[in-house]
């Protein structure tokens, strides 16, 4: 879809029908953590609540944000790679996929999945292609990955290498079992060649444990760390790139990842399908 066209999105009044101010909304609490101006009073309110006694939340938000723009230039620069499956887009900020991609590759491709009613009013933010390149948005859900892959199949070219991006999104699996058949759907759709990026909080520390549990009892959907350990059995069956699946603050620093301590209760990695 190019910047001239609409996503296929419900109606305005539809999707702010789904909109729910009333309890904490993970992609608002984020965009508060990252300086964005997209959240309300109550993702305010638990996020200053979780920074009084776990400062550490927002490195791990910040790390995310700075693992996305190394990885999708690893990607572009090193390893050719020029079409992008980000799902569990979240709410626009700087520096989004396919800017960064686009940044180095004019040409890439890009399609964002979210099924998120607050994301979906953002959706044209994520739309602004370079000329050369395209960007969709497709309105599903993760546990649907028969219509996230049809969907993709109609800008991403399938005999060619796609980056499957899901950045700090699996911890709202409340099975880790379910959501690892999700991915390995998503990957065996893909072709050789493919590679799978994730990162993901971890259970990691206390503060990081009692975070979790101060967000869950917000009312919000909860999100759940794990051992790193349970997360990088994602990548069973792809070759895992170095430095492995390691702490954000370890894969590949750049002069950035000196704002976030060391120990950051976040791990990440990139996988590739042979």
């Amino acid at each position: 879809m190019s910047e001239q066209q609409s996503p296929v999105t419900p109606s305005a009044q539809r999707v702010s029908d789904r909109i729910d101010t009333t309890r904490p909304h993970s992609a608002r609490f984020w965009n508060y953590f990252v300086g964005g101006k997209d959240n309300y009073e109550v993702d305010r309110e638990i996020g200053d609540q979780i920074k009084a006694f776990f400062p550490g939340l927002v490195d791990v938000a910040v790390a995310g944000r700075q693992f996305l723009g190394r990885s999708v230039r690893h990607l572009v620069r090193d390893h050719g790679v020029r079409q992008f499956l980000d799902i569990g887009t979240g709410l626009p900020t700087a520096d989004n996929t396919h800017q960064v991609a686009q940044d180095l590759a004019p040409e890439a491709r890009i399609v964002y999945v979210d099924n998120d009613p607050l994301v979906l009013t953002h959706a044209r933010a994520l739309l602004t292609s370079s000329p050369e390149g395209v960007t969709d948005y497709i309105d599903a859900d993760f546990y649907d990955p028969d219509t996230i892959l049809a969907g993709a199949a109609a800008t991403l070219d399938f005999d060619r290498p796609v980056a499957l991006m899901l950045l700090g999104i699996l911890g709202h699996a409340d099975s880790f079992d379910k959501a690892r058949e999700v991915v390995g759907r998503l990957m065996d759709g893909l072709p050789s060649g493919s590679y799978l990026v994730v990162y993901d909080g971890t259970r990691t520390s206390e503060g990081m444990i009692a975070a979790e549990k101060a967000y869950i009892e917000s009312g919000a959907v909860p999100y759940y760390v794990r051992e790193p350990a349970e997360i990088a059995t994602l990548f069973d069956g792809l070759r895992i790139l170095d430095p492995g699946f390691v702490r954000l603050s370890e894969w590949q620093p750049d002069a950035d990842s000196a704002q976030v301590p060391a120990d950051v209760d976040a791990f990440g990695g990139i996988g590739v399908k042979e």
